[in-house]
């Protein structure tokens, strides 16, 4: 028998790939982080992450655990709703960034409408900065999204470093402005690109505008020039832009889950559907990498 809380906690760890990520998601001290995976290793009798000061990685069985915990997880919680005599009902609002347009998000959604049939799913799909306005405003009772600069609200889904991606044939004259394929205001990565390529004084254009992710993607397919964005997201057909490019390093960002004000009967639902997402959030970045689109 698995401990689900040290089911949880492995999954945790491999979505975030930190210890000291994992356990602020968890509400954990990192030691009992530490003290649950070391546990769930000695009872599968394997080393599922492979660690240094640095870096955590899974390895080959921490992979094929990555499938295991997340059946084992929902049908104990299948179990737990079924023998709590409690049905999900009524009406949730949620959004999610473009950025996961591309993912299998639609297979934890799917799970979700047939585990709570009687939940009014609503999605949303827009830029992460509308979905915190309209979250902010009442309009939407839970948002996956990316987190504002400086904003400390959410709870962590998954921490991605941000790069530079275009066609693989485009090429970049350093003596010309920087093409940029970005979207509209208020979009988040547009302003950390733009903030980058600002502070290194590099000169840019705007090549092309788009709400749409599928819409960014057309035009950088077609070369017509670069866009900042999660290098655990990177979209088939496109791929990483060199270093030698000489393009400014664009940081990190995280990945959220916020809640809206609590009403009574969506709060229920927007837990059940935050907590499958966290439990099944390895899925929001390994669609594009299991298909080898990742560079």
């Amino acid at each position: 028998m698995y401990d689900p809380s040290q089911l949880r906690t492995f999954l945790a760890v491999a979505q975030t790939l930190s210890f000291t990520q994992a356990a602020r998601r968890l509400g954990l001290r990192q030691s009992t982080v530490s003290q649950h995976v070391r546990r769930l290793e000695d009872a599968v009798g394997r080393q599922l992450f492979t660690r240094d000061t640095h870096t955590v990685e899974l390895t080959e069985d921490g992979e094929a655990m990555l499938g295991f915990a997340r059946r084992i997880l929902s049908v104990h919680e299948e179990a737990a709703a079924y023998f709590g005599g409690t049905r999900l009902r009524g009406r949730l609002r949620f959004g999610a960034s473009e950025d996961f347009v591309l993912t299998r998000l639609t297979d934890i959604l799917e799970s979700f409408r047939h585990d709570h049939p009687e939940v009014d799913l609503e999605l949303t799909v827009e830029l992460s900065g509308t979905l915190h306005a309209q979250l902010d405003a009442g309009r939407l009772d839970l948002v996956l999204a990316k987190r504002r600069p400086q904003d400390p609200l959410g709870e962590l889904v998954r921490h991605d470093e941000l790069v530079w991606i275009g066609a693989e044939r485009l090429r970049l004259d350093p003596e010309r402005p920087v093409p940029l394929i970005v979207y509209p205001p208020p979009g988040i990565t547009r302003a950390l690109a733009l903030q980058a390529l600002e502070r290194s004084g590099r000169s840019w254009r705007i090549a092309c505008t788009s709400g749409s992710l599928n819409g960014l993607v057309a035009a950088a397919r077609a070369g017509l020039g670069v866009m900042a964005h999660s290098r655990g997201l990177i979209p088939p057909g496109l791929v990483r832009v060199p270093d030698r490019a000489g393009l400014p390093e664009l940081g990190a960002v995280d990945f959220v889950l916020r809640h809206g004000e609590r009403r009574a009967r969506a709060q229920e639902a927007a837990d059940a559907l935050a907590a499958a997402i966290l439990a099944g959030g390895d899925r929001l970045h390994r669609a594009a990498r299991e298909r080898g689109y990742v560079r």
